[in-house]
């Protein structure tokens, strides 16, 4: 019954804190107005002020906000087991993420649309503006790297999610005209979007089973780079808008589709064979023994909480809100659609995990994949296989070359006997709390995270007898629409953050600004330097790098708010305790994560990997520092008086 427990009861704690708590933040703190004029409407420009249809935004929003960080990171973390991996996601969910989510939205329709960097400029003084926008447009050039990567690597490997985000890019463009320039109207044009998603994903799923749209890596990453480009510079109406509200259909159709697959798990009684908890410092930030508080926020990202949540309420979501009433579905149920995604990942792995680990076509790769096997050797004192270098397999016979003291050797074994190592260790593992701790998640890591969509359509073949390849197929479309949405919005937004940056330039040298703070310039220095990193393939400095970013970010943002509430909005007591106690709690838990991070796992690297120890500490400490200088800002800031009477 636990898949079904945890489905339900986070259904209805979602519930009740979103008609409880929400309900207070919107009328006590944020006291939206229904008349209120929003900034999507007085200044309407058709490109990126533009009142949206409160479903519309919410899909734009919750597609947006919901990268492959609720989707990775739990399946990470459950390297601590699964018990305090959901109880971190539910109480980042309802005790910060709402809180950061809804209030930056809210904050920025107040500042006629201003970015959450703006605000903090007018509550703490220009320099933390500059330095808030600096930090932003850095941490959104490693998203942009980051999520290229993924996408890229995703779309090679399984040609039809690429083939369907192709299709949908372009059907959602004729959305947009319809939805926008024709009389079809928004029900007309929801009901062709939805045979339009439909089109797509069968046309994806007709291309990988007939072989078609295989491309390299390096080629998706061209495409896509072209693709941000032009998305980040495009009116949102035309294709921001329409493609995130047909994507999000894809998303709540699998959110609803996984949530009843693994209530019925549950009612059949499928156990949990993940272990609930395995230790406290299990072996989950780059191979290091992690203590579970503080470095949880540096893997449960997204799925709990978010700095770049931050950045997409103030930066498009804000621009498109038709009405404040609309702002709690956009920016606080986004938040819990998101926490139910992160809490269907933990619950479907934790029940299938272990069968997707034995699938045949996840054992077949893994059996060739020398960092798995490294693992396994490792676990098993298989001396060749834990120092394996190359695995071939030839008929029934597999040839391990390895590393030895006095060169290279090469032994070979039966296959038979190669999957007899994989299975006894998988079923290690699963019977032993500790060796899962120690081994599982640098193991599903170098597995490149297949046990996720292989678990999904797992759970939906023991509930309900359907045929898993499709299901895994349809996952991984799911998983790179999450990681496509967010791609294109951190380009715009990135955009907004380096215009602002050169804003000063404006009066004082008028041509200069119009060339600098050109949207397509803004957009092209961004999204080429960023899918450059993505194309040098060093996804393990850019991952720790932008996860780091992102959680600083996060703590920034509820400090600039909680001003806004205390200062401006002049809350009542509940009310500033409710913003003023997590910012402190998350400012206090990701400096001393990353204090630690510096301490422990940088040398760790920098014994065998001296360059990406160099850069990953260097970005670490930079925003260790300035994390602090923001800090004493916040605290001069509560001490001055309002800079700004936006109400």
């Amino acid at each position: 019954m636990l898949t079904a427990v945890m489905i339900i009861l986070a259904i209805v704690i979602y519930l009740v804190f979103y008609f409880t708590h929400g309900k207070y933040l919107e009328k006590k703190v944020f006291r939206a107005s229904p008349g209120a004029e929003t900034p999507a409407r007085k200044f309407y420009d058709g490109v990126d002020y533009v009142p949206a249809n409160k479903y519309v935004l919410y899909g734009h929003h919750f597609a947006s906000i919901a990268g492959a960080g609720p989707i990775v990171g739990p399946t990470l973390a459950l390297g601590w087991g699964w018990l305090p991996s959901l109880l971190w996601v539910w109480f980042g969910n309802v005790f910060i993420g709402v809180v950061h989510d809804y209030l930056s939205l809210a904050a920025s329709v107040r500042y006629d649309g201003r970015s959450i960097a703006w605000i903090a400029g007018e509550l703490m003084g220009k320099s933390a503006r500059v330095a808030f926008n600096m930090y932003i447009w850095f941490a959104l050039l490693l998203v942009v790297a980051a999520f290229g990567f993924v996408i890229s690597v995703l779309f090679s490997a399984i040609p039809g999610a690429g083939a369907a985000a192709i299709f949908l890019i372009f059907l959602a463009i004729v959305i947009g005209v319809l939805m926008y320039k024709t009389r079809l109207g928004f029900k007309a044009a929801s009901v062709l979007a939805i045979i339009f998603v439909i089109i797509s994903v069968l046309g994806g799923l007709w291309c990988q089973y007939a072989g078609l749209f295989k491309l390299s890596f390096e080629a998706w990453l061209v495409i896509l780079t072209i693709y941000t480009i032009v998305a980040a510079s495009l009116p949102v109406w035309l294709l921001l808008q329409p493609r995130d509200y047909m994507n999000a259909y894809v998303l709540w159709a699998s959110l609803a589709i996984g949530g009843a697959a693994l209530i019925a798990l549950g009612i059949k009684g499928v156990p949990v064979v993940f272990p609930s908890y395995t230790m406290w410092n299990a072996n989950v930030v780059a191979g290091v023994p992690s203590p579970f508080w503080p470095t949880v926020p540096l893997i449960i990202a997204c799925g709990a909480l978010s700095g770049f949540h931050s950045l997409v309420g103030s930066g498009t979501s804000s621009k498109q809100l038709a009405n404040e009433l609309d702002a709690l579905l956009i920016g606080y149920g986004g938040m819990l659609t998101e926490g139910f995604l992160a809490t269907m990942v933990i619950a479907s792995i934790s029940a299938m995990g272990i069968q997707a680990f034995l699938y045949p076509t996840i054992m077949s790769k893994a059996l060739l994949n020398v960092k798995a096997m490294h693992i396994v050797g490792a676990a098993l004192k298989v001396e060749p296989l834990s120092k394996a270098i190359k695995i071939s397999i030839s008929g029934g016979t597999a040839v391990i070359m390895y590393k030895t003291a006095t060169g290279i050797a090469k032994t070979t074994v039966s296959v038979s006997q190669l999957k007899n190592y994989y299975l006894t260790f998988v079923h290690t593992i699963e019977k032993n709390p500790i060796l899962f701790g120690k081994y599982y998640t640098m193991f599903a890591n170098a597995l490149k995270w297949t046990v996720i969509p292989w678990s999904y359509a797992l759970a939906i073949q023991t509930a309900f007898g359907w045929t898993p390849l499709p299901w895994a197929i349809f996952a991984t479309m799911w998983i790179t629409g999450f990681a496509l949405t967010s791609l294109d919005t951190a380009a715009r937004i990135g955009r907004f953050a380096w215009q602002e940056l050169f804003m000063p330039l404006k009066d004082r040298a008028p041509t200069a600004y119009k060339v600098i703070a050109n949207r397509w310039l803004a957009s092209i220095i961004l999204v080429v330097i960023g899918m450059a990193l993505a194309y040098s393939k060093a996804f393990l400095v850019i991952w720790p790098a932008f996860s780091g970013m992102n959680q600083l970010l996060a703590s920034l943002a509820l400090m600039t708010i909680s001003l806004w509430v205390i200062r401006v909005q002049k809350a009542p007591k509940l009310g500033k305790a409710l913003t003023v106690a997590p910012a402190i709690f998350l400012w206090v838990t990701v400096t001393v994560a990353l204090i630690w991070y510096l301490a422990f796992v940088v040398p760790h690297i920098a014994l065998s990997k001296p360059f990406v120890a160099s850069v990953v500490g260097a970005a670490t400490a930079v925003g260790v520092g300035l994390n602090l200088f923001l800090f004493a800002g916040w605290v001069r800031g509560l001490r001055r008086p309002a800079s700004s009477t936006k109400q």
